[in-house]
């Protein structure tokens, strides 16, 4: 009988969320650098550039290598020769690892769970409660796989129950495009095939926690019919075009991870999840020796890459910005924003938008004339930073409110994580503006180029309320030009022709 010491787990689970948070799973920043090096299209290129140099950095300054540092997930296969010695419940051990992980003082992450789910939706401040499955197994040790899912990515994922004799992969590849670039490609795409609808969902969750091999399967040849399928699938997948960040290239995943489960004979549930750039995941084991010891990666393991300033980025005084500036940007032009921008996300939106309908107008001291906004919601800043990892979150979020804002603030841009819709990309096209993309999954790397940031509004919500930051060449890319042209239509149909001449070429 193994005893496992209630401090012990919660010490592991807090070292573990604390590891993940700044040190990627050198197998997937190892295939990013496979994608860098293969990469043709100039945006994706510097997209894959700018995600492996904050990686680096992340690794070497030990900050979250996302702003969004995720809900955490955790698998447990306890052995049933285990006992646990405390007085709190698994959940709790493991909630109070998670507490101590998110108010770290030397690396504070962002909390980001809220409750009630509904309504209210309170943030809970230490990110608890964690997301925890638990599976009774033989032995006498605890195996832990533990990840830091981030929204955007989870926010992309999918189901569906097919007919049995319905293509898999014709489903996978019609609804791939659906998700956008929200959750920040390239990553790892995780299917569950099987069970139920609720064990599919689960099992394509936990196939996210295995290892990047599909380079090593496709060199020796598939061993059975699920790797047969993955690659077919990760073919199919990269051949859409969509590439990093949604702006066109050679890799949209770098690998399709499957885990299958016997189903009713009259059903075919699969769920489908991707991980995002910023993928965080480890797994260890508890034996009652002592907590679990974490071995970090080598810092010369990383790929050879340092994202530099592209010659033709243009700098931009954002306190002289004026309309007709904006109006001269073309799609796909890289900016370095230097100057006052203010910030905002869903919650700030809704308070604008309730003060304006109510007469009362904008908050003193907050005002958008001729100003860009960013959709952050950053870390907090540990010693001498003056904010925290602050990259970009999911611009989509928004679309229901750009028209207010744009017609009614003064406003006459916004940066962001992905694509427009529709509806925000007609409100931009009306009104002239324009929406400018920084790179998912660099939130560290951006966070360099902010030298001052002050609250203007909203405190109350935190990571949420309305920033003024002082940037100094803060790189974006004209993703919605004043015309409605959006890179994220133009860059994937244009690489999906050229990879298909590319297949013709080579007769693949």
């Amino acid at each position: 009988m193994t005893t496992i010491k209630q401090d012990d787990l919660i010490q592991s689970v807090a070292d573990a969320l604390q590891f993940i948070s700044y040190y990627h799973p050198l197998d997937y920043i190892q295939a990013v650098g496979r994608a860098y090096e293969r990469e043709q299209s100039p945006a994706a290129k510097d997209a894959l550039a700018q995600i492996l140099t904050n990686s680096r950095m992340c690794a070497e300054g030990h900050r979250p290598i996302c702003q969004d540092t995720g809900a955490v997930v955790v698998f447990l296969k306890v052995g049933m020769n285990v006992r646990f010695e405390g007085t709190l419940s698994l959940q709790d051990m493991i909630n109070e690892g998670v507490r101590q992980a998110y108010l770290h003082p030397d690396n504070k992450l962002r909390a980001s769970m809220v409750d009630p789910p509904i309504g209210a939706r309170k943030n809970t401040r230490d990110n608890t409660p964690a997301i925890v499955y638990t599976e009774l197994v033989p032995g006498d040790q605890v195996e832990v796989a533990l990840a830091a899912k981030g929204g955007g990515s989870e926010n992309k994922s999918k189901f569906t129950i097919l007919n049995p004799s319905d293509s898999l992969v014709d489903w996978v590849v019609k609804t791939l495009p659906t998700m956008g670039a929200g959750w920040c490609p390239p990553g790892v795409l995780g299917i569950g095939i099987g069970g139920t609808a609720e064990k599919a969902m689960l099992l394509a969750k936990e196939s996210l926690m295995a290892p990047i091999d599909i380079d090593e399967v496709r060199a020796r040849g598939p061993a059975n019919a699920t790797e047969e399928l993955r690659l077919e699938i990760f073919d199919r997948v990269n051949a859409l075009g969509i590439g990093a960040q949604g702006l066109g290239g050679l890799t949209t995943v770098v690998d399709v991870k499957i885990l299958e489960y016997p189903t009713h004979a009259a059903s075919l549930p699969v769920g489908m999840i991707p991980n995002c750039a910023a993928t965080r995941h480890v797994e260890f084991h508890l034996d009652g020796s002592g907590p679990a010891v974490l071995t970090p990666p080598r810092l010369e393991d990383w790929p050879d890459v340092t994202w530099q300033v592209s010659e033709s980025a243009k700098r931009v005084d954002l306190d002289t910005l004026t309309p007709e500036i904006v109006r001269s940007w073309q799609p796909g032009d890289r900016l370095l924003l230097n100057g006052k921008l203010l910030t905002g996300r869903d919650a700030a939106h809704k308070r604008i938008q309730e003060l304006l309908e109510s007469g009362q107008g904008l908050p003193d001291g907050v005002d958008f004339t001729n100003r860009l906004i960013y959709y952050v919601g950053p870390v907090d800043p540990v010693r001498n930073e003056a904010v925290g990892p602050a990259g970009p979150t999911t611009a989509t979020r928004m679309d229901k409110f750009t028209d207010m804002m744009l017609s009614r603030t003064g406003l006459i841009g916004m940066v962001g994580k992905a694509e427009r819709g529709p509806v925000a990309i007609e409100s931009i096209k009306n009104h002239k503006a324009a929406y400018l993309m920084a790179v998912g999954g660099a939130a560290y790397l951006v966070s360099q180029a902010i030298r001052s940031a002050k609250v203007l509004a909203f405190e109350d919500l935190g990571m949420e309320a309305i920033y003024e930051f002082e940037v100094v060449d803060m790189p974006v890319t004209v993703a919605v030009d004043s015309k409605g042209v959006s890179v994220h239509q133009t860059g994937p149909a244009e690489w999906r022709v050229k990879i298909e001449s590319m297949k013709a070429k080579t007769g693949a």
